[in-house]
């Protein structure tokens, strides 16, 4: 929303400079996001008067015009407008003058034919796009007068106001903010009340979206352009001036906040009335676009027409024009939900409509008419006629309307919340003065009473003791509340651990260039055709009433949703793809017992391991090995896998952390990885995080070893079904101390059985031996070697190759 700050000091002391003001209003909740200059400051733009205008000898549409800019002699402009007369004044672009980045007025020739400057349109000035063709200017300005005379220079303020303040979305609910936080006095605009005795109609209200409705009538009006002060106010926030009439309905609204509509009462038939819309009723608004409604959208009608849709948008049938000679002004409190999702089903926003979805203040409604009418009647002439109001009935008032038609200062408050002293002092962790208390909310327009604060009617935020107590931070400042240590230390939770074992992890996949993936938690029943959970369908928890059936049960693995995702990376070109995802799996065990809820981990990856370039051409694909290192690298070396047999994949392995099982791994089958449209085996791997301990062990570190190290080689001949893990653990349960690393280096099997059985396999393994005190002896490293050369041919079906 945009505010004036020249409209704005005529209701209230502002700081004394923009930052100030800019850093008061963000401190008190109001985000200003942009500050901008309106009006016009140059020196070169003047007001000229069209003397005499020719056509052109060379160009047929282009003028060749003798103007007054108040200069001994005319000057001569070549102009292409049309919508100018002889005797118009219009602004004036002197040689010199800068209008835009490149845009420098000079004294050239145009087609042949000197110009001595250039007439100008309202869009050239910066200004709010009017009617095609020059900026006419009003009969009454001067020839060589300052255009910064009849624009004046301006700041408006671009503020973002929170769904919670609709009484701040004008320019007295922004002056009354300022004046409650500074203490200043808060100037309110003054207007004529109506006379004793005013007669009243009703308003026939249909339905439960409007709660209150007035309409004026106000006869003989002059309809024609608006004064200058009005036209510069709606001109500085960026509105165009229309007519006097339809300004200042925009004027109120932007000073208010109330919402604000004048008929063209002769083109009326009937009684005004509100009331749901027909089925397919068609609307014509005054842009002349055409909507189809229906019965929940909210219609201002007479007997024969839709005048306007409520809340939104008047139609184009009752629009005030210049012939227009009676009015008929509509002030009104509608239904911010119906304003809502009428706005949204139809696609028309409106300044109007903004205001009405955020909901206006009731007692706003009848002040507002009353000011507008007091406008029109100074600027447009004519006289009030009859007024008549509308209320649903099923929704009481808070007041009388008809009183307050007699006395529009009342207040209306809407309830009172009580509010403790101590209360005040526990939250803000400070002592507040009780006068202090008293000033500042009496400042928002509160009252008090022996129970609480009354809460006037424009503050619907303000319900509990809370809220009155986040109003006196505000104006005391949470800067100036002495800081104080409140907090205790508390002992690490199984929550805390749980976030801490889950950062840990993600960053240790990171550092082996995984991703991180948020999928779906509600997936298809068939897990997008993968059947890679170890749930059975009984298992599954499904939504009762799902948006669709890739959305029928709750996920009881993460692996579609990676895979889902996997996919549509190799789709669209990628190449090598690393995915992981922690997240909350569903499955009840049991279908009699709860259902469980736990947290997993999963990764899925496939491609090259590296970049292909013209050194390495092929580049080695990720393989099950490749997925048994990450998984070994994220959770240590109490990490083994088990063989495992699942006809549904390609490889299948079992992960055993510390002895126990906590999950699964393997590779798709070439065809369900090409139904991912994946050309490289696609591996992936999910564990229960449930299962795990909560600490994760610590890196421990050592010293870079000061002495040399000495490599030994083993060669042996084993079964071929003998696993490497075996070997190897038995080589470091040795606890051999000078034996620093174990690195297989060689496998060779010969299935023709023709240099090794065929049953067997060939291992080639270097021992690294090492001492962090002492260089190591030929001796010594022999005997180590030996002796573990002996543990291994005594427990192990295996034969050395010497």
């Amino acid at each position: 929303m945009k505010i004036s700050l020249n409209w704005l000091r005529e209701l209230v002391d502002l700081p004394p400079n923009i930052p100030a003001l800019v850093d008061l209003l963000t401190l008190a909740g109001v985000e200003v996001e942009g500050i901008a200059s309106s009006g016009i400051s140059n020196p070169h733009l003047v007001v000229a008067e069209i003397k005499e205008s020719l056509p052109h000898p060379n160009a047929d549409r282009l003028s060749v015009c003798q103007v007054d800019d108040g200069s001994p002699t005319p000057r001569q402009i070549v102009c292409g407008a049309k919508n100018y007369i002889v005797g118009d004044k219009v602004p004036l672009a002197l040689p010199g003058a800068v209008l835009g980045p490149d845009f420098t007025i000079k004294v050239g020739k145009l087609r042949g034919v000197e110009s001595q400057g250039m007439l100008c349109s309202a869009d050239e000035l910066g200004m709010p796009k009017g009617a095609d063709g020059l900026l006419i200017l009003p009969s009454t300005a001067l020839p060589g007068t300052l255009l910064s005379e009849l624009f004046p220079g301006d700041t408006v303020l671009d503020l973002e106001i929170t769904p919670n303040r609709p009484d701040l979305l004008s320019h007295v609910g922004i002056a009354r903010e300022i004046a409650a936080l500074t203490s200043k006095t808060l100037r309110l605009p003054q207007h004529h009340q109506f006379d004793e005795g005013f007669a009243t109609n009703v308003v026939d209200v249909l339905g439960e979206s409007c709660r209150f409705y007035t309409a004026l009538e106000i006869n003989q009006v002059s309809v024609g352009p608006s004064p200058d002060w009005l036209r510069r106010k709606l001109e500085s926030l960026g509105l165009r001036s229309i007519n006097n009439v339809v300004d200042i309905t925009n004027f109120v609204m932007l000073e208010t906040g109330q919402p604000l509509h004048a008929f063209d009462a002769d083109k009326l038939h009937g009684p005004i009335r509100v009331r749901p819309a027909l089925p397919n009723e068609v609307f014509i608004a005054l842009d002349g676009k055409s909507s189809t409604l229906q019965p929940h959208h909210l219609v201002i009608a007479d007997d024969t027409q839709t005048l306007a849709l409520a809340g939104i948008m008047g139609g184009l049938s009752s629009s005030v024009t210049a012939t227009t000679r009676n009015l008929l002004l509509e002030s009104a409190h509608f239904s911010p939900q119906n304003i809502r999702r009428s706005s949204r089903e139809l696609g028309i926003s409106t300044d109007s409509s903004y205001r009405f979805e955020r909901g206006v203040d009731l007692l706003g409604v009848l002040p507002a008419s009353h000011r507008a009418a007091s406008l029109i009647t100074q600027i447009a002439g004519g006289s009030r006629g009859d007024f008549a109001l509308g209320l649903d009935g099923d929704s009481p008032l808070h007041f009388d309307p008809l009183q307050s038609l007699q006395d529009n200062s009342q207040t209306v408050f809407t309830q009172t919340v009580p509010l403790r002293a101590e209360r005040v002092t526990a939250i803000l962790g400070t002592h507040i003065p009780t006068p202090r208390i008293d000033s500042i909310l009496t400042g928002f327009g509160l009252a008090k009473t022996p129970t609480g604060w009354e809460i006037p009617s424009f503050r619907s935020d303000l319900s509990r003791e809370i809220d009155l107590i986040e109003e006196i931070a505000r104006v005391v400042g949470i800067n100036s509340i002495p800081p104080r240590l409140q907090a205790q230390f508390a002992p690490v939770s199984p929550s805390d651990l749980a976030y801490d074992r889950s950062s840990n992890l993600r960053k240790s996949l990171v550092a082996q260039s995984f991703s991180e993936a948020r999928t779906l938690t509600l997936i298809s029943e068939n897990l997008h055709g993968l059947h890679l959970s170890h749930h059975t369908p009984a298992q599954f928890l499904r939504v009762k009433n799902p948006m669709n059936e890739d959305q029928s049960i709750l996920r009881p693995t993460l692996l579609p949703g990676l895979l889902q995702a996997l996919g549509k990376n190799a789709r669209i070109g990628a190449k090598s793809i690393r995915l992981f995802e922690i997240g909350r799996v569903f499955a009840s065990l049991d279908p009699l017992s709860a259902n469980e809820e736990s947290t997993h981990l999963a990764f899925t990856f496939s491609g090259p391991l590296s970049d292909r370039s013209w050194r390495n051409p092929a580049g080695p694909e990720a393989d099950l090995f490749h997925l048994k290192g990450v998984i070994s690298n994220v959770f240590g070396q109490e990490t083994t896998f088990i063989p495992h047999s699942n006809p549904l994949l390609a490889l299948s392995i079992l992960i055993q952390i510390s002895g126990k099982i906590v999950g699964s791994a393997g590779q798709l089958w070439p065809k369900d990885a090409s139904a991912l449209d994946a050309s490289s085996p696609v591996l992936f791997a999910e564990m229960n995080l449930s299962a795990l301990p909560l600490t994760i062990s610590s890196h421990r570190y050592r010293e870079i070893p000061r002495f040399p190290t000495t490599s030994r080689d083993i060669a042996l001949i084993a079964p071929l079904l003998l696993p490497h893990a075996d070997l190897q653990s038995l080589l470091q349960s040795a606890q051999e101390p000078l034996l620093s690393s174990v690195e297989l280096f060689d496998v060779f099997t010969d299935p023709t059985g023709e240099k090794i059985p065929a049953d067997k396999k060939s291992l080639a393994y270097s021992l690294t031996y090492q001492s962090a005190d002492r260089t190591l002896t030929a001796d010594e490293v022999n005997a180590a070697h030996s002796r573990l050369k002996d543990r291994l041919k005594s427990n192990l079906p295996i034969s050395f190759r010497e």
